[in-house]
């Protein structure tokens, strides 16, 4: 694996890790009478710029978000869009080298 793949998978990991901790962080607010919490559409740009795995992780294993219909049907197709532009990336990576 070449460097620029490594800084791939390294940011890939750092995004979804976040907001695996952003569920969380959210999902602890929530239970809190007047928290200020985490909007919906920032949730959903984090899925978008990469953080699907995290957010979906974060959706079941928190409990959170997912009697949204928009949640359940929205991620999974923001992680469809994520795999399909890393693997445009990693295509673009391999032509070149």
């Amino acid at each position: 694996m070449n460097e620029q793949s490594l800084y791939i998978v390294a940011f890939f990991l750092i995004i979804n890790l976040s907001a695996f901790l952003i569920m969380l962080f959210d999902k602890i607010e929530s239970r809190k009478i007047g928290a200020s919490r985490i909007s919906e559409g920032l949730l959903f740009f984090l899925a978008v710029a990469f953080g699907g795995v995290g957010v979906y992780l974060g959706m079941f294993i928190f409990h959170h978000k997912i009697s949204k219909w928009y949640f359940i049907a929205g991620i999974p197709l923001a992680i469809v869009q994520n795999i399909a532009f890393l693997y445009l990336v990693y295509a673009y990576l391999i032509e070149r080298a």
